[in-house]
């Protein structure tokens, strides 16, 4: 579909055939991002990874993300600190399991990203001095909402919406949140230097360095670089995952025929005696499909983040100017009949059984997480986090609605965002399962 959105041509991709065209044949042509207000205020002037515009700067930061913050075994190297947390967050539910509470599991799951995150970020816990949860939220608002300046540059000085102020007063926020970790890290006594490395420690080791020092050229990451990565890293990592994990939960609830299909998986490739480690999570294959099948109805961001075109081209037949944006309709896609069936609006994860659709981006039915080389690299820690934090909750526990309430009466209505998450909080009744 192809509109005009004040002076931007603007084409709404709804389809895999079309998203595999813009994403992997054109990609190259594709790859450009527009130059959003929210960008300019709140990434520090595009100068991160999500947000900035198609060059040379931006592949030398996503190369810092995916060969220094984003390895398997940087991700590895957090699993003990995961694995404490998770183990916090069971001990709490076994309290509340014993006491037949009603359990607020969209805060606990927020809690608890919000806990992996800043540890694995900034190598400390939530700390109420700085207030960034609050900061975090309004970023997150402000991402979310339509701004006519994007669309009518005109308008942006006139501010009309008030996101303008709004994203000034955040980004000020931010920033002095930022600088206040950055100069603890460059505080740290030296006896403390040997210390496990979180993504700021890294980026500080880095920092002033250019990338070819026989260049002279090269690109040199500075402190606002830096912040901006964090920037990027924040956004990647708290709301995503948390998101998807309460959706999953909320599905799962619904559908007790698939808790139990979980659970007897989990039984039989963990056991009864122990809790899950993430070493089992390549064996549980049903999970695997219970999360695909989760991001498929609830997608991370119903849109994907727009592409901009960045020379005029041809696509069979229809003539698509420089600077159109391109908005993937993920939404649209992952409830296509014609791809998934007649049953597309059902929960039902078997779809996938003998399926060769993974979740990398190259199958276009199913681009969460995007594709091509606007594709997200945390794909690997948002996936590990989302299906170790289900399958710990799931084989700890069984899970009840409250108050009688039945499965088909729960309220699955969305409020959208930078993600797109429940307008309601998920509440549920824990029943320890476990032998020991």
């Amino acid at each position: 579909m192809s509109l005009r959105l004040g002076h931007v041509p603007t084409i709404v991709v709804s389809s895999p055939q079309a998203a595999e065209l813009f994403l992997k044949t054109h990609d190259t042509i594709f790859a450009g991002r527009p130059k959003l207000q929210f960008s300019k205020y709140m990434t520090y002037g595009t100068t991160g990874l999500g947000l900035t515009e198609y060059g040379p700067d931006w592949r030398n930061v996503r190369k810092i993300c995916t060969l220094q913050l984003l390895t398997a075994s940087k991700i590895e190297s957090f699993a003990p600190m995961r694995k404490a947390e998770v183990g916090s967050l069971v001990q709490s539910l076994k309290n509340a399991a014993v006491a037949h509470e009603v359990v607020d599991l969209s805060r606990k799951v927020c809690d608890l990203i919000e806990e992996t995150s800043c540890r694995m970020i900034f190598g400390r816990s939530r700390d109420d001095r700085f207030d960034l949860k609050a900061i975090i939220e309004e970023t997150f608002r402000l991402a979310g909402a339509f701004n006519l300046a994007d669309y009518v540059p005109y308008l942006g000085a006139l501010d009309l919406q008030g996101l303008t102020r709004r994203m000034k007063k955040a980004s000020r926020a931010l920033d002095i949140v930022l600088e206040n970790i950055i100069k603890e890290h460059e505080n740290i006594p030296s006896g403390q230097q040997d210390r496990q490395m979180d993504f700021i420690d890294t980026l500080l080791s880095l920092m002033n360095q250019p990338m070819n020092p026989h260049d002279e050229h090269a690109y040199i990451l500075d402190r606002t670089k830096i912040k901006a990565i964090t920037v990027d890293m924040i956004s990647g990592a708290y709301d995503t995952s948390a998101a998807t994990i309460e959706w999953t939960f909320s599905e799962l609830l619904r559908h007790p025929r698939v808790v139990k299909q979980v659970q007897a998986e989990l039984e039989h490739v963990v056991g009864m005696n122990r809790m899950v480690e993430e070493t089992d999570l390549e064996n549980l294959t049903y999970l695997d499909m219970v999360v695909k099948e989760s991001l498929r109805l609830h997608p991370i961001g119903p849109l994907l983040v727009p592409h901009e075109s960045m020379e005029d081209i041809e696509l069979n037949g229809y003539y698509v100017p420089k600077k159109s944006r391109i908005i993937i309709n993920f939404w649209a896609i992952g409830r296509d009949p014609y791809v998934w069936s007649n049953n597309v609006e059902e929960f039902y994860p078997e779809r996938f059984i003998n399926s060769n659709i993974d979740l990398k981006g190259r199958d276009f039915q199913l681009i969460p997480f995007g594709s091509g080389r606007r594709g997200c690299p945390g794909i690997h820690l948002g996936l590990t986090t989302v299906k170790y934090v289900l399958a710990q909750l799931l084989h700890c526990f069984h899970w009840d609605l409250p108050s009688g309430m039945l499965p088909n009466d729960l309220d699955m209505t969305e409020k959208f965002g930078l993600s797109m998450r429940r307008a309601e909080h998920l509440y549920a009744v824990p029943t320890y399962r476990l032998l020991n």
